[in-house]
């Protein structure tokens, strides 16, 4: 951090202590003041109309939206709600997104507000159609390769990193230690949550700066089915301690077509806000990796469902209290695919620097390149050109919705798979697709003409003036 970062990191710091203790005196009454607030340090970077809404919602006691920050306010430690707003308001939200937008113009491509990377390819677990598990034990990033990864990204602008795998915490002690060294960065680790005990709570608690997202599918048997024997009452179990211990933590779902109408009942959302989760990321299923099963693809019925159900679930008067995206069906308010760098991009356990985490292949390697040369790559340069790969941002993936995007980059770049244990064509892989792709077209589209949608107002390289000239003179 430089040293006008230092300062304003202090001065929010006090501010964010103050507004704290006088909402906890009376959350009732002084709700209000944390919203006024906030606005005053993210009023550039969330519209007005947000703080607007939350304003509204404080004065209603069944908001969810006001449930879930008196949830967060009386069930989390106080110093984690002071550095994770730290973290994700002052670095990632203030510092993040302006050296963001100032890099995207300067280096002329995508720059990721968000990077992935897996510390590690082991697992304790197997679960059903996970390609994380077929990587073998043996590839792991060293902590100089994660602390360079971060230096990098933080000097690009980003300030948001999210551990996949394999099993991240396999690894605790050195993303513990990256916490600690980049108190300006929110760190999230993906998780069966089988590794999480006292001392991890401890050291989560010490450092803020770090949450968890913890890997659930529905029932016991749903759950357990896919991920393992005991899946389920460990994760249960590690909840129980997580909220006991005040910690910060939600969940994370891959939905199927098997375990779709589970994972969004009422009966498992009130259980997962029962046990203190306070936000649910939900992921379509994807047919990635020699034992991936198409047919667990949800069909467009259940993908018309998942769209319905995640805006009633953030309804504030429908809803339940807890922040919920799903990132296949919350296309419209990113402006599509936001892989490629475009918001993110993902390392895997080899270095190899992929354009999404579902997409495993590469030109690049954190061993020979460096983020931005990356960036600067064939495979990365394709991403930035070719998006949004459909305007209709409810089919917004070159893979599942438009595989023929896919194909198209592979070809053209040469990219290579990075699946460590059996390589992929490119033409496998989307073969799986193609048939949901079909059906899912004429749906997605009449859902898209039925309704208005958010403008996200996101600027594609066919709106900048190379990418005008280049389209132009074709």
């Amino acid at each position: 951090m430089t040293v006008k970062e230092k300062a304003q990191r202090a001065g929010a710091a006090v501010i964010i202590d103050r507004v704290l203790k006088y909402v906890k005196k009376d959350p009732d009454k002084n709700f209000i003041t944390l919203v006024d607030k906030a606005e005053a340090l993210l009023g550039n970077v969330f519209p007005t109309k947000n703080f607007e809404k939350l304003r509204e919602g404080a004065k209603d006691p069944n908001n969810i939206w006001r449930k879930l920050a008196f949830n967060i306010i009386d069930e989390v430690d106080h110093d984690v709600i002071k550095k994770m707003l730290l973290a994700f308001g002052v670095g990632a939200g203030v510092n993040g997104v302006k050296t963001v937008r100032e890099n995207r113009e300067k280096y002329h491509c995508n720059i990721p507000w968000i990077i992935l990377l897996d510390p590690t390819s082991a697992c304790n677990r197997k679960c059903k159609g996970c390609w994380s598990a077929e990587y073998g034990y043996k590839q792991s990033l060293s902590y100089y390769e994660l602390e360079s990864i971060v230096n990098q990204g933080v000097d690009m602008g980003t300030h948001f990193y999210m551990f996949t795998g394999g099993e991240p915490l396999l690894r605790k002690n050195d993303i513990i230690k990256l916490c600690e060294n980049h108190p300006d960065c929110v760190f999230l680790c993906y998780t069966n949550a089988d590794l999480v005990d006292d001392a991890f709570c401890e050291d989560m608690k010490r450092v803020g700066n770090i949450t968890l997202a913890i890997s659930i599918e529905g029932t016991p048997e749903s759950n357990d089915a896919r991920r393992g024997e005991g899946s389920y009452a460990s994760v249960m179990a590690a909840m129980d301690l997580l909220h006991a211990k005040k910690c910060l933590f939600g969940i994370s779902v891959c939905y199927t077509s098997d375990n779709v109408e589970t994972v969004t009942s009422d009966e498992f959302m009130d259980l997962m806000v029962s046990k203190g989760a306070r936000f649910g990321l939900y992921f379509n299923y994807m047919p990635v990796g020699r034992d991936a099963v198409p047919e667990l693809i949800p069909t467009p019925e259940q993908r018309t469902h998942m769209y319905n159900w995640v805006r009633r679930v953030r309804n504030s008067k429908t809803g339940k209290p807890m922040f919920v995206m799903d990132f296949q069906n919350d296309g419209e308010h990113v402006g599509g695919c936001i892989a490629g760098g475009r918001n993110y991009f993902h390392i895997n356990s080899a270095g190899d620097i992929e354009p999404c985490v579902f997409i495993h292949y590469s030109d690049s390697n954190i061993r020979q390149h460096t983020l931005i040369e990356a960036l600067k790559r064939p495979l990365f340069q394709a991403y930035w050109k070719g998006q949004p790969f459909n305007d209709n941002h409810l089919r917004p993936c070159p893979m599942l919705e438009n595989p023929d995007c896919l194909r198209k980059i592979i070809k053209d770049t040469g990219a290579k798979s990075t699946d460590l244990l059996a390589p992929e064509d490119v033409e496998t892989l989307c073969s799986r697709c193609d048939k949901f792709a079909a059906e899912w077209a004429p749906v997605a589209q009449q859902l898209w003409e039925s309704r208005e949608h958010p403008n996200p107002k996101t600027q594609y390289y066919r709106d900048t003036p190379e990418g005008k000239a280049e389209l132009g003179e074709k």
